[in-house]
């Protein structure tokens, strides 16, 4: 697998992973999430056009794994959190990671992935996605606290350093 920005070209297989992430969450008891509307097409190409939208491929096939946004800078939903962050430093953040339902490793290869671009890392999820908080537990995130996204709803935050 390796990783590269994504193009408009991924668009459609881009967005399909994000509705087989939709139907997964909602069948694994986590159906408030991404509303099955979220993210948008719009916000997706806003994504690519400013370089923040990455695509993990499987070199075999060629198929795209997963999906997700990365990019080092200041998250305003971050700046008011009930808990504690790690730290004050500048990090990286990561949102709208979905994979391929086919893809095996796919999430932990991204994750690895924009650790190593940043070594401090903040990330955020829903209380119910439960194969989500798995994985930050097995790649040694911290739990935070409780964080607030744009409409309000709560959002659990990890951090790794």
């Amino acid at each position: 697998m390796y990783i590269r920005k994504t193009e408009l070209r991924d668009l459609d297989e881009v967005c399909q992973i994000y509705r087989d992430a939709q139907e997964f969450m909602i069948a694994n008891g986590n159906p408030d999430q991404w509303w099955n509307v979220h993210p948008p097409r719009e916000l997706i190409v806003n994504d690519i056009h400013a370089g923040k939208s990455f695509v993990c491929v499987n070199e075999e096939s060629g198929e795209i794994a997963a999906v997700f946004y990365f990019a080092v800078e200041t998250d305003p939903t971050y700046a008011k959190i009930d808990g504690a962050w790690l730290n004050d430093e500048p990090y990286g953040v990561i949102h709208r990671i979905a994979a391929n339902k086919t893809a095996k490793g796919a999430g932990t290869f991204c994750m690895d992935w924009c650790y190593r671009q940043h070594n401090n890392i903040r990330i955020d999820t829903h209380n119910d996605n439960e194969p989500m908080k798995g994985l930050l537990k097995k790649l040694n995130y911290s739990y935070c606290g409780i964080i607030w996204i744009e409409n309000g709803d709560e959002r659990v935050a990890f951090q790794k350093v």
